[in-house]
């Protein structure tokens, strides 16, 4: 199985035949590789409503008909732009799709919408993502600060492939996010993400990859890490 990096916090893989894609961050992207008009889908998976991981949603949901998992808030506030293909799901929860298994687990983040007439729509609590494909496991912890039970969540599934924002300021930076990985997460493989998008959280993978014990791959947008 492979599953590819798409700049900021999106990710796509295929499994089951379908293909799933999270938080897909397009338009307005500077370093994603995807034309939002070309991109296919069967599940959109969002950890949280912000425009960077929200993204392009609306459009893609309305498009392909791809059924949005996310949270009650979210598939409520879709829903009053048309999108109607919702499922919702809350902290703690795990449903099996044709794809596989989705549970959702806590982030410490912030989650709201800003319309375009500048008002804010608050969406519930962030989450991280708990992906069970057969024997692989993936955890996308979204945007988050470092938190202890991360530990218990990669107790409960253990995990092969975790991706973990590592751009500081609105998230965790390189420091929290390797303690992260060495001290509670311990995946196979780790692959940073939520850096370089912007100015405020630019940084350097390779000082992460350094500070990480296990095995780190820094890709670029378009690549994969093969499972």
């Amino acid at each position: 199985m492979e599953v590819t990096f798409h700049g900021q916090s999106c990710i796509s893989f295929e499994a089951n035949d379908k293909k799933v894609i999270v938080d897909p961050f397009i338009t307005g992207n500077p370093l994603s590789d995807l034309n939002v008009e070309e991109v296919e889908a069967d599940f959109i998976v969002l950890t949280h409503g912000h425009g960077d991981h929200l993204g392009d949603t609306i459009a893609l949901a309305k498009r392909t008909g791809a059924l949005v998992i996310a949270l009650p808030e979210l598939i409520d506030y879709l829903a009053t732009k048309g999108v109607e293909n919702g499922h919702p799901m809350n902290i703690g929860g795990n449903r099996t799709f044709d794809f596989g298994q989705v549970k959702f687990v806590q982030a410490f983040h912030s989650n709201s919408y800003t319309e375009e007439d500048g008002s804010i729509v608050y969406l519930g609590m962030p989450c991280g993502l708990i992906f069970t494909l057969g024997e692989k496991v993936i955890y996308h912890a979204g945007d988050t600060g470092l938190f202890s039970d991360m530990k218990l969540i990669a107790d409960r599934h253990p995990v092969n492939l975790c991706f973990i924002p590592i751009g500081d300021n609105f998230t965790m930076g390189i420091d929290d996010a390797s303690y992260a990985i060495n001290h509670f997460i311990k995946p196979d493989i780790t692959v940073p993400i939520h850096y370089d998008t912007f100015d405020l959280i630019k940084q350097d993978p390779e000082v992460f990859k350094s500070k990480v014990d296990g095995k780190v791959e820094i890709i670029q947008p378009g690549e994969s890490v093969t499972l």
